[in-house]
């Protein structure tokens, strides 16, 4: 028996692999596959690929890609998310700001240097015509440090995945002032380069096991009141999240790969563009 460690973030995105886990189906091919719920998201993800902490994560796609030009020995696998992500931009409920377009200037609280909270607000601000040399960042780590830095006037806004951050909203934390999709699938499947040379038997049946998985996700009766408990989240919600969001079962695509490096390098958050090989496996 094999233990191999995987992390990705306590969202709803990743209870095939915790079906998969509870139901023993990595354990019938000889893995013992231990899953550990990363909060703090993707900057800190990076890290612990890097440093060897763990072998997989299901992790951002600009943002490993962007960590994989920094060194970190990493490739991607393939696709997990087919779909773009909802990034909420959020506001504290009792925040001056009222539109978007008033956040030009203010500070953006972010998990980490590296997050997918730090890089679509690069992306974000482009796409608004802001000048990303002058955006100013707040680390809060987590949602809970989100919650705290705008509540007291610490950041002035706040990206995160729409429906995660949706029960704030409706509880009057956090006023959202709009949505901002990813222009690209937004989860991949990453993993050390050194554990994936040494185990590629296993790395395919990890791939098998998640993509039957995934393949069925959506057809098994009640997944939508299954999410809504487990993540405390309301039912119509679920129901929506569920009819934008698809999950995939190939590699990325080379074109992709391409155009997140473009989009990182017009920003200048990476020096050159590597070729598509050199990121995936």
């Amino acid at each position: 028996m094999k233990t191999i460690k995987i992390i990705g973030v306590p969202e709803h995105f990743n209870l095939p692999w915790h079906l998969a886990i509870e139901e023993g189906a990595f354990l019938e091919r000889g893995i013992n596959l231990e899953w550990t719920d990363i909060p703090e998201g993707t900057g800190k993800m990076c890290k612990m690929l890097e440093n060897g902490e763990t072998d997989l994560a299901i992790i951002l796609t600009e943002g490993i890609i962007k960590s994989i030009h920094e060194g970190n020995p990493t490739k991607i696998l393939q696709k997990y998310i087919g779909t773009p992500l909802q990034w909420g931009i959020h506001v504290s409920v009792n925040s001056k700001y009222n539109k978007i377009s008033e956040l030009q200037n203010t500070k953006a609280a972010i998990s980490r240097y590296g997050s997918g909270s730090h890089l679509m607000a690069y992306i974000h601000a482009q796409q608004q015509g802001w000048n990303t040399n002058e955006l100013n960042f707040e680390v809060i780590n987590n949602l809970n440090g989100a919650i705290d830095g705008l509540t007291n006037g610490i950041a002035d806004y706040f990206m995160w995945e729409h429906f995660t951050t949706k029960p704030l909203v409706d509880s009057n934390i956090f006023k959202r002032l709009g949505d901002f999709p990813t222009p690209w699938p937004c989860f991949v499947i990453a993993g050390n380069i050194q554990f994936l040379d040494t185990h590629k038997s296993l790395v395919t049946h990890i791939l098998e096991v998640i993509n039957t998985y995934t393949s069925e996700f959506k057809s098994i009766p009640s997944i939508d009141r299954t999410l809504s408990n487990k993540y405390e989240q309301k039912l119509e919600d679920i129901q929506e999240w569920l009819r934008i969001t698809s999950w995939s079962q190939e590699q990325l695509e080379n074109a992709t790969v391409i155009k997140v490096q473009e989009s990182l390098k017009t920003l200048n958050l990476i020096q050159n563009k590597l070729n598509p090989e050199e990121i995936l496996y």
